[in-house]
């Protein structure tokens, strides 16, 4: 349940002689100590009772609570007393099957805690941490900090699942421009979805992220908004890349049917070629089967041959002009 927990005063990490899954003795030694002090604690996929168990340690809302518990919410923020209850999606980027997977981030933010969920276990976040305590000067925001660091490193993995995207939809591109005949039509579809699943998790977090960096959000100082201003460009940069993606994606994909147009035109035409050099054949064939008395050449000893080298004569003539035309 518990993946980390960790206590800091003044910008670095504070010993606690406490045991590191004591929830409770963490928080009642940082209410102890001065003010500045706080608390970050890291759960991991937790079932409602350990999620119970935490939030009566920090007197967490239930509604939070159950949206934490529950990996399917849209990215948002909403204030809950003194409380900040914000929702994340983190998403990475699957190379084996070039896909975007997605999980979900809970923060928790209070005067002197900041609890993190996450929900999926291919997004760690000890890096996160290991940064973030190297920089004293962030660390002194207090909660936020922690809370700026996470969201941080979740849009900084955006940019590098757009930057994925760009390479997928680049082969697309190049594979619907190739002179080779392909089937383009499926891998379109999979990257519109892709991108459908990141605009989705961007789209949604520019309001809250926004409120972090104008200080709208209770805990948030002066001092901090700035870092989170610097998330919101970043975001917004994202937001960009994703349209300019979406756009090139339906270029792409107009593109793509184009050809196929095409395609089934050079197909036809290379059906209605041949059928009207086996046309000439089986009308000539039809004519002499009939085999009536009183048919011309028909008891001719040189009209089998004859007639044999006039449909070979007019079948390569067809052939030459079609291939002329570009039928065949």
């Amino acid at each position: 349940m518990i993946a980390n927990t960790a206590v800091y005063r003044d910008g670095s990490p504070l010993h606690v002689d406490v045991a590191p899954d004591d929830l409770e003795a963490i928080r009642k030694a940082v209410q102890a100590g001065p003010p500045g002090d706080f608390v970050s604690v890291g759960l991991h996929e937790p079932d409602a009772a350990e999620m119970e168990h935490v939030a009566k340690i920090f007197g967490l809302h239930r509604l939070a609570v159950e949206d934490a518990l529950h990996p399917v919410q849209r990215p948002k923020v909403e204030k809950y007393g003194d409380m900040v209850f914000l929702i994340l999606k983190a998403l990475w980027y699957v190379n084996d099957t070039h896909t975007v997977a997605s999980g979900q981030l809970a923060l928790f933010m209070g005067a002197d805690y900041v609890i993190t969920v996450r929900q999926g276990a291919d997004f760690e976040l000890a890096s996160v941490r290991h940064n973030l305590e190297k920089h004293a000067d962030v660390l002194t925001q207090g909660p936020a900090a922690v809370v700026y660091a996470v969201a941080d490193r979740v849009i900084d993995v955006y940019e590098l699942v757009v930057s994925d995207l760009e390479a997928d939809l680049d082969d697309v591109e190049d594979s619907v421009f190739s002179p080779q005949r392909t089937h383009n039509s499926q891998r379109i579809s999979a990257l519109n979805r892709e991108l459908n699943t990141l605009r989705r998790a961007v789209n949604p977090l520019r309001t809250p992220i926004e409120q972090f960096a104008h200080g709208e959000i209770e805990g948030v100082s002066a001092d901090s908004a700035p870092f989170f201003r610097d998330v919101a460009d970043h975001l917004a940069r994202v937001s960009d890349a994703i349209d300019s993606l979406g756009s090139l994606l339906s270029s792409v994909f107009d593109a793509n049917l184009s050809r196929i147009g095409v395609q089934q035109n050079d197909d036809m035409r290379r059906m209605s070629a041949w059928a009207g050099i086996f046309a000439v054949v089986t009308v000539l064939a039809g004519i002499y089967g009939m085999n009536f008395a009183h048919m011309p050449e028909l008891r001719w000893s040189f009209g089998y041959p004859l007639l044999l080298l006039l449909m070979i004569g007019l079948s390569v003539f067809l052939y030459y002009k079609f291939k002329r035309a570009g039928w065949l």
